[in-house]
């Protein structure tokens, strides 16, 4: 399985606090745990750095986790140039993974890592995703329709996110992909009646069924 075959939009790290913000102890990280987390992530991905980096990142781990039982949102380098590089080292994981993005989405650092939708619908690729965003409505079938489809350890597939499923079991990867393609079908139907046309006639564009 390739570093990026199972996703899922929304966040991929736990949450921190932003530069200016309160700390939240026990509840976000602050931000240089946060930045950390960018690193760690990007390498459990499978971002390869050098010895000395690794050794780097090891002595940041040391000071901003030094048990596994530690509370979050407490620790901070002490030395503010330590800090400083900790940042540039995080911006330039997240610059890695946003080369990997999947087709029709992008990283972005919030209060979080975070896997969004590209809301671009003059695109060659756009993620229904980012239709549903756009439309901003109730729509009963969005949730199949952005569905991906994946087999279980049981050898059948199911449509679902990337950890519940929402319909199956099916002996195939293609009957749980005809599914999906039927609640696209709904999904535009449904928009149409909602008078988005706009965003109905962009399913021709929209990206092909995700299965892993």
């Amino acid at each position: 399985m390739t570093a990026l075959a199972r996703w899922h939009v929304g966040p991929w790290t736990t949450r921190g606090a932003r530069p200016g913000e309160d700390a939240a102890p026990g509840r976000k990280r602050t931000v240089d745990e946060l930045n950390f987390d960018v690193i760690g992530l990007a390498r459990i991905l499978g971002r390869r750095l050098s010895g000395r980096d690794e050794l780097q990142v090891r002595l940041w781990q040391n000071e901003l986790r030094p048990t596994h039982t530690r509370m979050c949102g407490v620790h901070t380098l002490a030395d503010p140039d330590n800090a400083q590089h900790l940042h540039e080292t995080a911006q330039e994981a997240l610059a890695w993974l946003g080369e990997r993005a999947p087709a029709g989405y992008v990283f972005v650092l919030t209060d979080a890592v975070e896997l969004q939708p590209l809301l671009d619908l003059t695109a060659d690729v756009i993620a229904v995703d980012a239709v549903v965003q756009l439309a901003g409505i109730p729509l009963p079938a969005a949730r199949l329709a952005t569905a991906h489809v994946r087999r279980a350890g049981s050898g059948d597939w199911y449509a679902g996110d990337a950890v519940c499923n929402w319909s199956g079991p099916y002996a195939t990867s293609d009957e749980a992909v005809a599914v999906v393609h039927t609640a696209r079908t709904e999904l535009a139907d449904q928009l149409r009646s909602a008078g988005r046309t706009d965003l109905a006639d962009t399913s021709s564009r929209w990206l092909p069924v995700p299965v892993y």
